[in-house]
């Protein structure tokens, strides 16, 4: 394999070294999914790669979205940072591109074209929020996963939620509870799989229209998620189906990646049609460079 510019960027950055960190590669056309999958592995994050727009697509970039366990078909944080890089680096030919991936079509813009302060957001389609699969005996499960009983539990149900993949929602009493969470990591790709989920979302309310989240992934190689923006997507359209959050309320902020010492702020906006009915959402941050790597000879 050729030496491969790797482009590490951290992204929803809330404090100086804060934010998810996503290794990126700017020019992926040829490299193979093992390639891709041994990029992802070496860096331990889930990593974005850029390659030409497939034809007759309308597209600007395709994208394709690696975890060190498999492939995925949509990533919040990695799409919000390949748009910022590609703007950094001066190859985006406008401030609102579009983007496809293998879970469809995603839109991007940005504020402050540009600049290392660009605001990127990206569009996800309306959410679906569902009951558990059998919910009581998947709620005792999950909470005995996440080592919590149910006095720790805001009233509020759990629920999946999705905008590109399942989310599952727990909705907890204190931002103290959801701090001291110690998960049983070893069973949480059991229970994810049981009730049909990608991750476990735990959450609590810290202010108006501010929320602490934590996310555990099912299964994508390491135990804790510093921001998820397709979780932040998901909790927007459970609290409004809860009607913790309004269409017309201002923008959703998801606070994240503090228990990991990585700091983390999501901003989720809903979108709305003609008749004032929320058909979307947009979600965004800020992203921080890095440094640029070469694999395999500067990866660590």
């Amino acid at each position: 394999m050729k030496p491969v510019e790797v482009h590490l960027v951290s992204v929803f950055a809330a404090v100086p070294d804060g934010g998810n960190p996503a290794p990126i590669v700017t020019d992926a056309d040829g490299l193979t999914d093992a390639e891709m999958r041994a990029i992802a592995a070496a860096y331990g994050h889930e990593s974005a790669f850029v390659l030409p727009a497939p034809e007759n697509s309308s597209c600007d970039f395709a994208l394709r979205f690696w975890v060190p366990n498999h492939e995925m078909e949509m990533c919040g944080h990695a799409t919000v940072g390949a748009v910022w890089l590609l703007d950094r680096l001066g190859r985006l030919p406008r401030d609102r591109i579009t983007i496809a991936t293998k879970s469809g079509r995603v839109d991007a813009r940005l504020e402050k074209n540009g600049t290392s302060d660009a605001m990127v957001e990206i569009n996800q389609p309306k959410g679906q929020v569902e009951p558990l699969p059998d919910p009581e005996a998947s709620l005792v499960e999950i909470l005995s996963v996440l080592g919590i009983g149910t006095e720790d539990l805001a009233p509020l149900p759990v629920r999946n939620a999705r905008t590109s993949r399942v989310k599952t929602l727990i909705p907890l009493k204190s931002v103290a509870v959801l701090d001291g969470l110690k998960p049983d990591f070893g069973r949480v790709e059991w229970i994810c799989e049981k009730i049909g989920s990608t991750g476990l979302y735990p959450f609590a309310v810290s202010g108006s229209n501010i929320f602490d989240a934590r996310q555990f992934p099912k299964s994508s190689g390491y135990p804790e998620d510093a921001a998820t923006g397709i979780a932040a997507a998901a909790l927007a359209f459970g609290l409004l189906e809860a009607g913790q959050a309004t269409a017309t309320g201002g923008a959703i902020r998801v606070r994240q990646g503090r228990a990991m010492g990585r700091d983390s702020e999501i901003v989720v906006r809903f979108e709305t049609d003609r008749t004032g009915a929320v058909s979307g959402c947009w979600l965004g941050g800020k992203v921080r460079f890095e440094k640029v790597v070469e694999f395999p000879a500067s990866a660590p």
